[in-house]
């Protein structure tokens, strides 16, 4: 690659036909951060701001074929991981990242379980292969309150149960794990640790509803500013900055949850 090639991110998730969330929130992420996105797309969505009315998961020679073909080509600098529906999925996408441990290569896993309205978008069974082959493979994992439940039966319902949720999660092998306290009630926050070190990050709570693909957008964030070279505090850091704006410019859009802006920086 040259120096004038920005650095790689590679998402695997699925589409959102809305264009919040998914696939298209992790792209206009990556370009608003000043690197190349490119996609594995593991499922389609149809989706809209009232919220999802169908999903249907590609067959995972389709989503092998698609990671084969971008890595073993192009490469990546960092990977993030979205919606992968179904434990076979999740297995053939966990088999390649953990190809991927010798090289240095940062991996950003939002374990997508519900959409922003409710509706499932992993499979019940998947959860076990998520926690025992995926998690072991990720530089940070970004769960929100309910992912944390569901991955670990504990119940966050204060700020002083952030650091017992994040030990839980990471007793499956990550790196570093985000629990993402925005649904507390009070001021925002959100805290990362890798078991030693401990990092709580605060933000203003804004008034706005158009809040649909919130998630999708920090973990994409996080990956691109690890492709970038920051450490994962930092990473972490810059990608809460990004994300707080974008969803203090988050719009109407159809008759229910708008999405955030991804290119709030650039208006």
């Amino acid at each position: 690659m040259t120096d004038s090639t920005p650095p790689r991110v590679l998402t695997v998730a699925g589409s959102d036909s809305g264009g919040g969330a998914g696939i298209q929130a992790d792209l206009k992420t990556m370009l608003a951060l000043g690197v190349h996105g490119m996609s594995v797309i593991a499922a389609v969505t149809a989706q809209n701001s009232l919220g999802v009315q169908g999903y249907w998961e590609l067959p995972p020679e389709a989503v092998r074929a698609q990671l084969d073909s971008v890595l073993g080509d192009i490469g990546a600098q960092a990977v993030k991981t979205g919606m992968l529906a179904s434990s076979a999925l999740v297995e053939t996408v966990a088999e390649v990242l953990a190809g991927l441990a010798g090289l240095d290569v940062p991996v950003v896993v939002d374990p997508v379980g519900v959409s922003k309205h409710g509706d499932a978008l992993l499979a019940p069974e998947a959860v076990e292969t998520m926690k025992q082959r995926l998690l072991p493979a990720a530089t940070v994992v970004t769960p929100n309150l309910w992912e944390v439940s569901q991955l670990t039966g504990v119940k966050v319902e204060d700020e002083g149960d952030l650091r017992r949720a994040a030990d839980a999660v990471l007793e499956f092998g990550p790196t570093w794990v985000l629990v993402k306290g925005g649904h507390l009630p009070g001021a925002p926050v959100d805290l990362l640790t890798d078991g030693t070190r401990e990092f709580r990050f605060t933000a203003e709570r804004h008034d706005n509803r158009h809040t649909h693909g919130t998630g999708c957008t920090l973990a994409s964030a996080i990956a691109s500013h690890l492709a970038l070279g920051e450490d994962v505090p930092s990473a972490v850091e810059k990608a809460k900055a990004y994300v707080t704006g974008a969803i203090a410019h988050g719009f109407p859009l159809g008759a229910g949850i708008g999405p955030v802006d991804h290119a709030w920086r650039q208006r």
